[in-house]
């Protein structure tokens, strides 16, 4: 039984680290071609189809609440029966996801097509651009999503194996194609919507691969001779899509809204400038995040075989690291995000300085926020927590509309942020009562260590960043050398403070033995 246990922990971890490596190749090819094509989109095409484009992700991402958390429900449920091997529930619940899914697509398609007249009113000071323009490209965006729900629902069964890295590659692929002849039709054509259809026709060509890819890895899952789910399978499903469909719907109005509420009560151009910081948070976000989100089917199977104390012990160590990671982050950007926005794309994309730290505060707190939502998913705790995000996308939408006349874009992002802390201190509550059945004292005392100890490392960085770059913040020219030399300068000050007051705890240790053991198994190989 030992061996057993041993033998699916060292899996898990073999797992997540195939996940982690292939994710962070494609991430950092895609990185850096999309900071060219942003920069040649600037250079070719102005600020206000920026912020279109900007706009209208985020429009879509409010259409997709049509999912409603069914696939989150389902990915959750594929966990334990692909675990044991059981191929006909597994096709049973395929076959139904398949289905919901198809009239999900139609329900986005129809309310798509529902918003168009309102357009005029979501985009303020759309430029020279004309009525018509604007909604061809929108038919574009609304086209690209509408088409994603026939194929994304076949990737549940790899990540439920805890094959994540198969959807990465495919998606680092289709990107880097994407990216690469964007690149190519700005600098022939300098034309938007030429732009915009050489994403639509990649992303098809890309569905259309991976459907008879997936088909052909999976080719159970094509077998008409499908069991139907049994009436506990289907109430389970069936209550945990209620719970997330509250959960759903509060994430989209927290997270979605902002580049909505920019340009309906600023303008849209503001947008495409929001957006160059979010490509550079998003980026960087995106490498933190490879490695989270590759351990997340790794903890389904995991909370499935294992005992609630082994549980704890690892959640902590998951807290721990993203304690690290995103402190690193949050005191990086805190430090260099606008000299590096002035870098790349000129001075005069630099954002107000309250809205960015702003943004960034947000971003250190989405760290833990990160690491409890996945675990909550992976131990499929969505009924408990059925409220919170609704109150925290109520709260985000009240008081962004109501501080955004006096106060702008700083006043949006004083509601994002309230709205995030609401889940910092819920969600800790619900997971150690259901998962671990103890108080979440050590968790808040831990959060209180990691904050204080992230602002002692930020202080001198600071005061550094005032002698090394002056004037940066306001748009002084600055050198990438000197962002280069001052990233440097942070990232050793944030490691000595953070080692000097962890590097003895239990969390470190494991971290450290773990790489330790995979060094040796490398090099006995």
């Amino acid at each position: 039984m030992r061996d057993k246990t041993q033998s699916d922990s060292t899996s898990r971890v073999r797992a997540a680290g195939i996940n982690i490596f292939f994710g962070y190749a494609g991430t950092l090819l895609t990185a850096l071609l999309s900071f060219i094509l942003r920069k040649i989109f600037i250079l070719h095409l102005d600020e206000t189809l920026l912020g279109v484009n900007g706009l209208y992700t985020g429009v879509l991402s409010l259409l997709s609440m049509a999912d409603l958390g069914v696939g989150t429900a389902f990915q959750f449920a594929l966990y334990k029966p692909v675990a044991e091997h059981r191929r006909e529930t597994v096709k049973s619940y395929m076959a139904n996801y398949a289905r919901v899914y198809r009239v999900v697509a139609l329900a986005v398609a129809v309310l798509g097509l529902l918003l168009t007249p309102f357009l005029p009113w979501i985009i303020k000071d759309p430029g020279g651009y004309s009525q018509r323009e604007l909604t061809i490209y929108y038919f574009i965006f609304l086209f690209n999503t509408v088409s994603t729900y026939f194929v994304s629902y076949k990737y549940a069964v790899a990540n439920a194996e805890q094959k994540n890295y198969i959807q990465t590659n495919v998606l680092t692929l289709t990107k880097f194609a994407t990216v690469l002849c964007q690149i190519a039709v700005l600098l022939i054509t300098k034309n938007f919507l030429a732009y915009l259809l050489t994403d639509a026709v990649i992303q098809l060509l890309q569905k259309v691969v991976v459907n008879a890819y997936l088909n052909r890895r999976y080719p159970y899952l094509t077998e008409k001779n499908v069991e139907p789910l049994s009436e506990s399978e289907r109430a389970g499903i069936w209550n945990r899509t209620k719970a997330l469909l509250l959960l759903r719907v509060g994430d989209v109005l927290r997270l979605q809204t902002d580049a909505l509420l920019i340009s309906a009560f600023i303008n849209v151009a503001l947008v495409g400038m929001v957006d160059n910081y979010l490509l550079v948070v998003n980026t960087i976000s995106n490498f933190v995040n490879i490695i989270f989100n590759s351990v997340i089917s790794g903890f389904g199977n995991l909370i499935a075989m294992e005992n609630k104390e082994k549980q704890q012990r690892l959640f902590m160590v998951y807290r721990f690291f993203a304690a690290y990671a995103y402190g690193f982050s949050a005191i990086g950007f805190y430090v260099l995000l606008t000299p590096l926005i002035s870098c790349i794309f000129g001075p005069e994309w630099i954002l107000p300085a309250l809205a960015v730290k702003l943004m960034i505060l947000d971003y250190f707190f989405r760290g833990e926020r990160v690491v409890l939502s996945n675990y909550k998913t992976a131990a499929g705790i969505f009924e408990q927590d059925r409220y919170r995000a609704m109150i925290q996308g109520i709260v985000n939408l009240v008081i962004s509309v109501a501080l955004v006349g006096p106060l702008g874009l700083v006043g949006i992002y004083i509601g994002t942020f309230v709205s995030g802390i609401i889940a910092n201190f819920s969600m800790p509550v619900i997971i150690y009562r259901s998962c671990f059945d103890s108080s979440p004292r050590r968790f808040f005392a831990k959060s209180l260590q990691y904050t204080a100890v992230t602002a002692a490392a930020l202080l001198p960085c600071l005061w550094i960043r005032e002698r090394l770059l002056p004037g940066a913040m306001t748009g002084a020219p600055v050198s990438f050398l000197s962002v280069l030399l001052m990233a440097l300068i942070v990232t050793a000050l944030y490691h000595i403070v953070f080692f000097l007051f962890f590097g003895r705890t239990d969390e470190m240790r494991y971290l450290t033995d773990l790489l330790r053991s995979r060094i040796k198994g490398r090099r006995e190989h």
